[in-house]
């Protein structure tokens, strides 16, 4: 039988898992070839600072207010704020928040780096 042309992922069931800037739940990261994929994380704050070689990601803030530190700088954000981070940037959010990230390509736990 052929693979569906479709996926579909319910993020309140999928199990947190540990990442640079808290807990993460991430949908379509497992799926061969995925072009993207999406995470609700809950971000702590003791966020800790990151970058990506290969990986654009888009922040959406849902919930909560702080700062993005982004290339040493930092920019408020509160909810609807939306943010694209490039590779090589380095980045962490600062404050409790909840948002929505969308890698592109889809998450690859080895393009994760720490200076």
């Amino acid at each position: 039988m052929n693979e569906p042309n479709w996926h579909i992922a319910r993020l309140g069931e999928i199990d947190p898992v540990r990442c640079p800037c808290g807990w993460a739940r991430r949908a379509f990261a497992d799926i061969p070839g995925s072009p993207a994929s999406v995470h609700v994380v809950q971000i702590e704050e003791d966020a800790r600072t990151h970058y990506h070689k290969r990986m654009t990601e888009i922040y959406i803030i849902l919930e909560g207010e702080g700062f993005l530190e982004l290339d040493g700088g930092r920019i408020p954000v509160q909810p609807l704020t939306t943010v694209m981070i490039k590779p090589g940037c380095r980045h962490r959010a600062v404050g409790k928040m909840k948002i929505i990230n969308v890698p592109i390509p889809a998450f690859d736990p080895e393009d994760e780096w720490f200076d």
